[in-house]
């Protein structure tokens, strides 16, 4: 089990502060966690709050740490140029030396992500529109001659270099809301999945049948799928790491700890992170 924080990119005038995030990924780094990620919204509400850009300050982090994993979670591929985030991403995974994970998804709320800027918000105009995103990035970052025609996109053949730093290539992890399966098999194809539910975060239950059945999509059972579990730990020791243990023998491979404007203050998020992480080991 390996152990991340999830905040986001708006707010709180501290979670739109670059200076802040930054702040909190040294933290995090520091006391040991192995992960930090930010969301990656435009908006928040159409009168506010102020938001921050993610891939800015994903590139700052990369220079102010040295081991952490870092990237979005995650990214609306469908409101986004393929061709631009397989640029960003390949330049942040050389930035941090190889330490980027993809995090992509549809984009929601619709109503404040997409529809205010007449972006596309059919639920299968948008899946079709991720994944031809995906193979997109895929085929770019091979940095051999390659060419796309799909329905939404389509590119003449070119070779984009460089390549990432990671082999085969960026790991790319796929958020959806569970228990829709189709989120589940897009996931399956790549590298992780990152399930959330409408009604609160995903239980132990859910993660072992998550993991079971993307086993049976990916026809093996390799332990290099992250399963990653959202949910919120007080710090506490023990309990937290009894908790976080019912997620691991569940399958999970990651457990992301959300922290929001609702958990208090800057100061007390930032206590949060120097707690450490639940570790059960």
């Amino acid at each position: 089990m390996r152990y991340a924080i999830n905040v986001p990119n708006a707010g709180d005038p501290s979670y739109a502060d670059p200076v802040s995030l930054v702040r909190m990924a040294v933290a995090a780094e520091r006391v040991g966690w192995d992960g930090f990620f930010i969301w990656d919204h435009i908006l928040f509400g159409l009168d506010g709050p102020p938001v921050v850009d993610p891939s800015i300050v994903l590139a700052a982090m990369a220079t102010a740490t040295s081991h952490i994993r870092i990237g979005p979670m995650v990214t609306a591929l469908p409101r986004r140029r393929p061709w631009m985030v397989a640029r960003q991403a390949v330049a942040l995974d050389h930035l941090s030396d190889g330490r980027l994970t993809l995090g992509v998804g549809l984009g929601a709320p619709v109503e404040v992500e997409l529809a205010p800027f007449r972006e596309p918000t059919d639920l299968k105009v948008r899946a079709a529109m991720l994944d031809e995103s995906l193979g997109i990035l895929a085929g770019l970052w091979t940095g051999r001659p390659f060419s796309f025609e799909g329905e939404h996109y389509r590119l003449d053949e070119m070779t984009f270099l460089p390549t990432p730093v990671q082999e085969p290539r960026i790991p790319i992890w796929v958020a959806g809301i569970w228990p829709n399966r189709a989120p589940l098999r897009r996931a399956a194809r790549w590298d992780g999945f990152v399930p959330e539910r409408a009604d609160g975060y995903p239980t132990p239950e859910d993660i072992a049948t998550i993991r079971a059945e993307a086993m049976t999509m990916r026809g093996d059972d390799r332990p290099d799928w992250d399963l990653v579990a959202v949910g919120e730990t007080s710090g506490q020791g023990d309990d937290d790491a009894r908790r976080v243990a019912t997620y691991a023998a569940a399958g999970a491979t990651w457990w992301s700890e959300r922290l929001t404007p609702a958990r208090g203050d800057i100061d007390s998020v930032m206590r949060r992170i120097e707690e450490g992480p639940p570790r059960i080991d």
